[in-house]
């Protein structure tokens, strides 16, 4: 296992699948099942270069969405508490 890459943390990447959040058009879009590799100390996550092409693929045509999920935004008073 690869050690991780944050100055200071004492962990190693593991292979793991991730929820991958990006941004479509301006609109939060969840990627399931991406491997990647996660430091299982302080969670720090990265991608080889073949999964991002990959994902750029995908949302250069993403088609129909495997799910549809509610998305909430934060109350403005909630953050001023």
């Amino acid at each position: 296992m690869k050690h991780c890459s944050i100055q200071g943390c004492p962990g190693k990447y593991a292979r793991a699948e991730i929820n991958h959040l990006v941004n479509l058009a301006g609109k939060p879009v969840i990627i399931e099942n991406v491997p990647a590799d996660v430091c299982q100390v302080c969670g720090d996550t990265l991608l080889d270069i073949e999964t991002v092409e990959a994902i750029d693929r995908l949302l250069a045509n993403p088609g129909p969405p495997a799910h549809t999920i509610p998305a909430y935004s934060m109350p403005e008073k909630a953050l001023a508490a």
